[in-house]
C-alpha cells in the first residue's frame, strides 16, 4: 500500500458493522497532554539574559492586551538570550510545517507561537514570538495558487462511487468557511479505496501540515482547494481512527482560543516573577 493510500485508509477510514461495535473513533486515546511548567534555569543563572527577558514581557503584555494579537522579533537577540527564551517557552502541543518557507511550534503556552520562516536555500528571514489562535502568515499562506473550488466531472473511474456526491458538497460550502465550519466524517460513510484516492486526487495536496498532540494525535493537512483539510486522528498505535475532511478558515483542534489566551497569560506572568 503506497503512502497516500495508508493514510486515507484503514481502521477508522471506513464504517463498521451496522450495530456500532467497532467505531473505535469514539474512544479517543487517554493520553490527554496538560500543562506543565518548562525546565526553567534558576533566577541567578539568568542574570545575563537581560534582552531575552525584555522579550518575555513584550510577549506578556500582548496576552494582557485587549486584543491579545500580535508580535515579538527575535532577530536581535545573541544566541544565549535566544536559547533563554525557547527554553522559557518550552514545546507544546501543535507544530507546523509550511513547506520550505514557515515552521512554527507552540509554546506549552497555548496560543503563544514560535516562529521562523525561511527562504528556498533554508536561511532564517524571519525569527519571532506570535501571540494568536493561530500563526497569521503561516495561514495567510496555506492556500496560495489553490483553486477556488473542486471540479465536478460527468463520469468517474472504476470503483469510484461515493465519493462524487461529496464534491457539491464541498462546493456549497466554501464560500461558508469564514463562518461555522463544516465537516464530512469519512469515518462514517461508505467507500471504497478507489473513492478516497479519488477524493485525494481531485482535492490535491498542500504545503501546509499541522500535527497536534493534545488529545491523541491529530494530523491537519491543508488541500490544494481553498480552505480545505484532511483532518485525521490516530490513537497510541498510530491507527487512525477518524477521517474527516473539514471546510473552514483553519480546523479549530489546531486553534487556541480565547480562554487558552487568557491562561497562558496568567502562567506565563507566573514564570517570569522568577526572574523579576
Amino acid at each position: 500500500m503506497n503512502d497516500t493510500l495508508s493514510s486515507l485508509v484503514g481502521p477508522g477510514s471506513q464504517p463498521g458493522e451496522e450495530d456500532g461495535a467497532a467505531l473505535d473513533y469514539m474512544r479517543m486515546p487517554s493520553g490527554m497532554m496538560t500543562f506543565s511548567t518548562p525546565n526553567l534555569p534558576e533566577s541567578e543563572d539568568a542574570q545575563g539574559y537581560r534582552d531575552g527577558k525584555a522579550a518575555l514581557e513584550q510577549v506578556l503584555a500582548i496576552l494582557k492586551s485587549g486584543d491579545k494579537r500580535g508580535s515579538i522579533d527575535l532577530g536581535g537577540l545573541d544566541a544565549a538570550n535566544r536559547d533563554f527564551v525557547e527554553q522559557v517557552l518550552g514545546e507544546g502541543e501543535v507544530s507546523v510545517i509550511a513547506g520550505a518557507r514557515a515552521q512554527a511550534q507552540e509554546a506549552v503556552l497555548a496560543g503563544v507561537w514560535r516562529v521562523r520562516e525561511t527562504a528556498h536555500d533554508g536561511a532564517v528571514t524571519r525569527d519571532y514570538v506570535e501571540v494568536g489562535a493561530f500563526p497569521t502568515n503561516i495561514l495567510a499562506g496555506a492556500f496560495e495558487g489553490a483553486r477556488n473550488a473542486v471540479p465536478v466531472a460527468d463520469s468517474f473511474g472504476p470503483n469510484i462511487f461515493n465519493a462524487p456526491p461529496l464534491l457539491p458538497e464541498i462546493n456549497d460550502h466554501l464560500d461558508k468557511a469564514n463562518g461555522v465550519a463544516h465537516a464530512i466524517n469519512l469515518s462514517l460513510l461508505p467507500h471504497t479505496e478507489e473513492d478516497l484516492l479519488f477524493l485525494n486526487d481531485i482535492l490535491g495536496r498542500g504545503e501546509l501540515t499541522i500535527l497536534s498532540r493534545g488529545y491523541g494525535n491529530c494530523r491537519i493537512t491543508a488541500t490544494a482547494t481553498r480552505k480545505v483539510w484532511w483532518v485525521q486522528f490516530y490513537n497510541s498505535q498510530d491507527t487512525m481512527i477518524l477521517n474527516t475532511i473539514e471546510i473552514a478558515s483553519v480546523p479549530e483542534v489546531a486553534c487556541a482560543s480565547d480562554e487558552d489566551l487568557v491562561d497562558s497569560s496568567e502562567r506565563l506572568d507566573e514564570i517570569l516573577e522568577i526572574y523579576r
